[in-house]
């Protein structure tokens, strides 16, 4: 592993995005009331691990396990679906079509939240996602395209299609003139914290959160600072073959972070999201960068302490475990109590 130490931490204003390019929400209630009246919605478990934490010197691990949400398998149900049901609150679903990319979770949220208020979903799909996936998708009702050999060149077809057909891009990732769904959906995300916030005995000293575009991450990040008055030492974790958000915040500017193919597939995003970008920018205070074997070895662990996950799911697990080498530059000791986040389930359940 290695780390960068963010210099905007102090002064988030020294790193420039356009204008238009909002903070991440840290509107908890909105999305909580909304959610809640969503018949399949319940709480997470909050799960201590206390051999866990004896192994590594510290005093307390908790992971927040996202890998049943709402029965689809991951955090990311929080996200398009709330997007989706905020619009139907509005009028705005029945009918429409919601188009997007996706390696994973994301599309799954999308075609949920689609199936659930009327909508339709077409999702687009790289050459190199399973077909198991799509024959998920194909189960909750969306159309399935398959675009390219990477998730950028399925988003750029995504984007088109959306322009062409005068269908509703859902993305959850941002960019210039892009911002208002994808910040809406990063809202969403802020349920899984605010239920931490319910569960957590005392708050902790460490955050490690893993990100691909950093949409988890810059939503985490931004409540954690808010709600726990910026105290967590916060570390972001990203493979090292997409270190999209670190190469960004080291340029000083969005950057294209170009690498080969990630066994941390959900976070193999080469562009970072501006929203969850500045927000990271602001309330991180390093960023990590994982080897594809330490990004195993997390999901190995996750499996042995009885839950199963993907080498995306347990990065921020991962980071953690590798952050032995610089205990101090972290200030881990004794003392620390960390907070990781289960993102997905496995994809090999048995």
């Amino acid at each position: 592993m290695k780390i960068l130490s963010n210099p905007y931490r102090a002064d988030a204003q020294e790193f420039v995005l356009p204008a238009e390019v909002p903070f991440p929400s840290i509107d908890l209630e909105k999305p909580r009331k909304l959610i809640q009246r969503c018949p399949v919605a319940a709480q997470t478990p909050l799960t201590p691990l206390p051999q866990l934490a004896d192994r590594l010197g510290v005093a307390e691990i908790w992971a927040k396990d996202e890998r049943n949400r709402m029965g689809l398998g991951s955090f990311k149900a929080l996200g398009a679906a709330y997007v989706i049901a905020h619009n139907a609150e509005q009028g705005r679903a029945r009918g429409a079509t919601y188009v997007t990319a996706s390696a994973g979770n994301h599309g799954l949220s999308v075609a949920a939240g689609a199936q659930a208020f009327g909508a339709q979903a077409v999702v687009f799909i790289a050459a190199t996602v399973p077909e198991a996936f799509a024959d998920r998708l194909r189960a909750l009702g969306a159309k399935v395209e398959r675009k390219g050999h990477s998730y950028e060149a399925s988003m750029a077809a995504a984007t088109h299609a959306a322009r062409e057909q005068g269908w509703t891009l859902l993305s959850d990732s941002s960019w210039p003139g892009y911002v208002e769904a994808p910040h809406r959906l990063m809202e969403g995300y802020l349920v899984l914290m605010g239920e931490v916030f319910d569960q957590i005995p005392t708050p902790p000293t460490h955050l490690f959160l893993q990100a691909g575009v950093g949409g988890l991450a810059g939503a985490a990040a931004a409540i954690a600072r808010d709600k726990w008055e910026g105290k967590p030492t916060i570390v972001v974790v990203e493979p090292e073959f997409a270190p999209a958000l670190a190469e960004s915040i080291d340029a000083g500017a969005p950057v294209v972070a170009p690498g080969p193919v990630s066994v941390m597939g959900r976070l193999d995003c080469k562009e970072p999201s501006l929203i969850a970008l500045k927000g990271l920018a602001r309330d991180a205070d390093f960023f990590a960068r994982i080897t594809e074997a330490e990004g195993q070895e997390g999901a190995n662990i996750a499996a042995n302490l009885g839950a199963p996950s993907t080498p995306s799911g347990a990065a921020g697990l991962a980071g953690l475990l590798a952050a032995d080498s610089y205990r101090k530059e972290l200030n881990l000791s004794g003392e620390s109590r960390i907070l990781v986040v289960l993102s997905e389930g496995s994809e090999n359940p048995d």
